[in-house]
C-alpha cells in the first residue's frame, strides 16, 4: 500500500453514469418517475408541498384533488381531520389504496366536476399541487374547486414559477407568473394570496446545473426546428432528455441530488427567486 493512493467511487455518480439511458417502467416524461433515484430532486420540491400544508390544513377536513398514486394524501392525512384524494387515473388509484391505508383517508376514482355536482361544500380545504399548468383551460376546474370548499375555505395550489423556469416542458399548456396567477384565482374567489416556495442553496445549486444541461442540449437545434415536429415525438424526445439531463446531474456527485423536502419553504416576498407559485385562494 506504501505511495499508493486509494479513491472512493460515489456510489450515486456511478449508479447515474450505469443507468443513463434506461428509463422507468411506464415512463412518459408527464409524472414524475417516483421510484428512480435521478428524480429525488424533483420528488423532494413535489413532496415539500404536502410537508408545508401542515399549518393550514391541522384538523381540517382536505381534498386533494389530483391525487395520483397518493403519496401526497396520506402525507396529509397526518396533520387533517380527513383527507379525500380524488383522480380520473384508476391504475394510480389502485396503487393508492393497496399502499396508503389510514382511517382518515379516502380516495374516490372521480373527475372534480362530477365531486363538486354531488358535494358542494363538503370541505374546509381543497389542495392541488403542479396540475394547473397542464390546462388548456382552466376555468372548468377551478369553478369546480371553488364550489367544493365550504363558505369561507380554501383552495391551496403550487404551479411553476414561470420566471424560474430552466427548460421547456410539452406537457405544461401555460405556466405562470405571480400577477397572472392571482389575476385568474380572482375571477372564482374573495381574496387571493400569492407565495412562493423557497429553497435552500442546494436546490439553487441543483437548478443551476439543471438549466445549463438543458440548454446544451436546445443549443443543438439553434433553429427551433422542434418546434414544428408531431407533438408525440416531441414529449417522447422529451421524456428521453429529461433521464439524460438528470443522469448528467447525478453523475457529478451526490450534493447535487440529495435533496430533501425540509429544503425547502414559503416565502412572501421576491428575491430570492421562487421556485414555484403557492396561492391560497379564499372563497367568500
Amino acid at each position: 500500500m506504501s505511495g499508493e493512493q486509494t479513491t472512493h467511487a460515489d456510489p450515486t455518480a456511478e449508479a447515474a453514469r450505469a443507468s443513463l439511458w434506461s428509463a422507468p417502467a411506464a415512463y412518459t416524461g408527464e409524472r414524475l418517475a417516483a421510484e428512480d433515484a435521478r428524480f429525488a430532486p424533483d420528488m423532494a420540491r413535489h413532496l415539500a408541498a404536502y410537508h408545508l400544508m401542515e399549518p393550514f390544513i391541522a384538523g381540517k377536513s382536505v381534498l386533494e384533488a389530483g391525487c395520483g398514486e397518493g403519496y401526497g394524501a396520506a402525507l396529509m392525512a397526518r396533520y387533517a381531520a380527513r383527507v379525500v384524494g380524488v383522480d380520473y387515473n384508476t391504475a394510480a388509484l389502485e396503487l393508492a389504496r393497496a399502499r396508503h391505508r389510514q382511517p382518515n383517508l379516502e380516495y374516490r376514482a372521480l373527475n372534480l366536476l362530477d365531486l363538486a355536482k354531488q358535494s358542494p361544500g363538503e370541505f374546509d380545504v381543497v389542495t392541488n399541487f403542479q396540475v394547473l399548468e397542464h390546462l388548456d383551460d382552466p376555468t372548468p376546474f377551478l369553478s369546480a374547486a371553488a364550489a367544493c370548499v365550504k363558505p369561507g375555505g380554501v383552495l391551496i395550489l403550487t404551479t411553476p414559477n414561470r420566471l424560474a423556469s430552466v427548460s421547456e416542458n410539452p406537457y405544461h399548456v401555460h405556466e405562470y407568473t405571480a400577477p397572472e396567477l392571482r389575476a385568474l384565482l380572482e375571477r372564482f374567489f374573495a381574496s387571493v394570496d400569492v407565495r412562493g416556495v423557497v429553497g435552500t442553496e442546494r436546490v439553487y445549486a441543483f437548478e443551476r446545473a439543471r438549466g445549463a444541461a438543458a440548454q446544451r442540449i436546445l443549443r443543438l437545434d439553434p433553429l427551433g426546428l422542434r418546434k414544428l415536429l408531431p407533438d408525440r415525438f416531441v414529449k417522447w424526445a422529451f421524456a428521453r432528455l429529461a433521464l439524460l439531463v438528470r443522469s448528467r446531474i447525478a453523475a457529478q456527485g451526490r450534493d447535487l441530488v440529495e435533496l430533501a423536502p425540509d429544503d425547502f419553504s414559503i416565502a412572501t416576498a421576491e428575491p430570492p427567486q421562487w421556485i414555484d407559485l403557492l396561492a391560497i385562494a379564499r372563497r367568500g
